[in-house]
């Protein structure tokens, strides 16, 4: 899929580099179709490196997607420059006049404070309210995930006796869900997170379905309203060495983490880890984007209910 992006966006050039196929302006304008109108809004905060992350699994359908990064405004990044967040994002006010074809919601580092108490909660709430009808289909991500879950289900968190870092494999069910088209019976994804949801109230939910789960790790991918709300609790996303940044970076705090599971050849953290989850993050991103926004979104934007 060729993406669309500013043509000054610093990881542009490392997109480049590794062969995936980004269109300039110049040569988007010139094409005669409707492009996908794809907003993100980053809550991580190394949002250069989810930039790249999110851009080279969104590059793999034959449809062509205008990008757009939205933060929000309620709370300052620490990590990314002003002078990037002020050229290449933009906030929740300038794009909420217009409809869209698809959001994506990213993780954040805040899973152990309640919602409500998140400096941007109400800032965010405002946001996946006003997707209800003005934005085709919304893929939530880990945090992200487990924030849609509870504004829009009710659907609690909950603290786990440990922290889950690792490749983890997940059971496919629920086949012929078109999310899951072209998937194994089985397939890994990289997890990092303190806490779960509710997984008792997830079976329970009619408006939810499960359609990846493991005993280990509880709902991996979840449909909320037939495809209206996408719920991921891993980081299908992820480079190959996030985990190992993650796995060090605590070390550094103390915090005496395990070893990431599944990671690391023989569990040896000197070892390079290798990639074996990213075929999987392709097609899951290409399904969302075929799936539950193209063949759903009009091709008037507009007229979008």
């Amino acid at each position: 899929m060729p993406i669309r992006i500013d043509n000054d966006l610093p990881v542009k050039k490392t997109l480049e580099k590794e062969n995936i196929f980004v269109m300039d302006e110049n040569r988007a304008m010139s094409q005669d179709i409707r492009p996908l109108e794809i907003l993100i809004l980053n809550l991580m905060p190394l949002k250069e490196d989810t930039e790249l992350q999110l851009l080279r699994s969104l590059s793999n359908t034959p449809l062509q997607v205008n990008i757009h990064f939205i933060r929000t405004m309620s709370y300052e990044s620490k990590h990314t420059s002003k002078a990037h967040l002020e050229r290449f994002y933009t906030s929740f006010n300038q794009v909420k006049g217009h409809k869209w074809d698809g959001l994506i919601i990213t993780g954040a580092p805040v899973e152990f404070m309640e919602f409500e108490d998140v400096e941007y909660w109400d800032e965010l709430t405002a946001i996946m309210r006003w997707s209800k009808e003005n934005v085709t289909s919304t893929f939530h991500i880990c945090w992200g995930a487990q924030a849609g879950l509870y504004y829009r289900y009710g659907i609690k968190k909950i603290l786990l006796p440990k922290k889950l870092s690792g490749i983890y494999p997940q059971t496919t069910v629920h086949k012929k869900t078109e999310l899951v088209r072209g998937f194994d019976d089985t397939f890994l994804i990289p997890i990092s997170r303190n806490t779960g949801c509710d997984e008792e109230a997830i079976a329970k939910n009619r408006r939810l379905k499960v359609v990846a789960y493991s005993e280990e790790t509880g709902s991996c991918l979840i449909i909320g309203d037939k495809g209206k709300n996408i719920f991921v609790t891993g980081h299908p996303e992820y480079d190959t060495m996030t985990l190992d940044s993650e796995y060090h970076r605590d070390i550094k705090r103390n915090l005496d983490p395990d070893i990431p599971v599944n990671y690391y050849p023989n569990d040896d953290p000197e070892q390079k880890p290798v990639k074996s989850w990213r075929c999987h993050a392709n097609t899951l991103y290409a399904n969302w984007l075929n799936y539950y926004v193209y063949q759903a979104t009009p091709y008037i934007l507009e007229e979008a209910r």
